[in-house]
């Protein structure tokens, strides 16, 4: 399996000048989502003093006809700070600064989705609308080759790999660790991560989270990620069918609820938003991937725990349905449900507008509603 150039550099070397004192000054790595809609992209200013907040870190700019954002001829894009973590790997005061990406007349990128979630976030927050989020993703050599996989042929059929232990089952542990303590520092709501049912697949749970602050701390998560397999050499894939065949897929499974629905009584609110997700399924499977449902059509076949994507269905413990109601909600009368449909390459803003743009402002048809005010 082929491993990064730069994963040969010795790290003891450049731990030599990251030990070296910086001064009064900080180190701000602005990330922003590029115009694939799921590419990250990163890079760094020096500020004279540690921002306590996000009024504190100045706007900045970069050049879109390089991310496949804008054209040559007109290519300054805006970077407009938009939530601030810890920085996992210059350590502190230096910080990680998630980003909005604005055009050159002020408008969003066309990739930049967290300006309307925040917009249906605010409409709703009276009814503090709480999401989990459920990360699925696979290592990859640079080659494309799975992590830990024979060079020719496969492993052994899927079965003892799902939670699994021990070096024959486990394909990459370190990478999840450092991730998992990576995320912890920077202030991720990271709350969880296992071994996947598909050798060398993983998974991180980020929430509960509020509003908006689930779709920036997945962001940020899968930035951290990202660096995090550069550091070893290998490529974090958040493809939802990386491995065609007798193979699970990758999703993004997002659990939801509302003060309503987590109160006693609050199973007839899920019902009721379930009913409402069931007669719009073709406006969220186009909000579910970035290309608009075309992704996910290769893992909702209605086998390997998936639903069928031309079909909607919901049912207490069914890993097999499009939504999913926990067995202790049935038994409580309260609680949450869980959306199997979202893509591992989703948009966490795209995800959760959309659940609220349904299951709460009650929009109906194929198109979502344009909130001028």
């Amino acid at each position: 399996m082929a491993t990064s150039a730069s994963s040969n550099l010795s790290k003891a070397v450049k731990q030599q000048y990251m030990d070296l004192p910086q001064g009064d000054k900080v180190q701000a790595m602005y990330i922003w989502i590029d115009g694939t809609g799921e590419g990250l992209r990163c890079k760094t200013r020096t500020l004279d003093s540690e921002p306590k907040s996000i009024e504190d870190l100045p706007e900045w700019n970069f050049d879109g006809s390089s991310t496949y954002q804008s054209e040559g001829s007109n290519s300054d894009m805006y970077l407009i700070p938009a939530a601030m973590f810890r920085d996992p790997f210059r350590k502190d005061p230096n910080k990680l600064v998630l980003c909005d990406v604005l055009k050159y007349n002020r408008k969003p990128a066309e990739t930049n989705l967290r300006k309307t979630c925040n917009k249906v976030m605010e409409m709703v927050e009276n009814q503090h609308p709480w999401f989990g989020m459920e990360q699925e993703y696979t290592i990859l050599g640079t080659d494309g080759h799975p992590f830990g996989w024979p060079s020719n042929g496969f492993p052994g059929p899927q079965g003892p790999y799902y939670c699994g232990v021990g070096a024959d089952k486990a394909y990459g542990r370190d990478i999840v660790e450092a991730h998992y303590r990576a995320c912890l520092y920077a202030g991720v709501q990271i709350c969880g991560t296992n071994a996947e049912v598909m050798p060398a697949q993983w998974e991180f749970q980020v929430g509960p989270c509020e509003g908006i602050n689930m779709g920036d701390h997945l962001w940020v998560a899968r930035f951290i990620l990202h660096r995090v397999c550069e550091d070893f050499g290998v490529v974090a894939s958040f493809d939802p069918k990386p491995i065609p065949g007798n193979w699970n897929g990758a999703g993004c499974h997002t659990n939801f609820s509302t003060k309503e629905m987590r109160e006693d009584g609050g199973l007839a609110f899920i019902e009721e938003s379930i009913e409402k997700l069931g007669k719009r399924h073709d406006y969220h499977i186009r909000a579910y991937d970035p290309k608009g449902g075309l992704d996910n059509a290769r893992r909702l076949t209605g086998h390997h725990e998936t639903s069928n994507i031309h079909e909607f269905s919901a049912g207490v413990a069914n890993r097999g349905a499009s939504i999913r109601i926990p067995r202790t909600v049935g038994q409580d009368k309260k609680g949450y449900f869980e959306d199997r449909r979202p893509s591992a390459n989703c948009d966490p803003y795209a995800v959760t507008e959309a659940l609220i743009r349904t299951c709460l402002l009650s929009e109906e048809g194929d198109e979502p509603v344009d909130y001028k005010n």
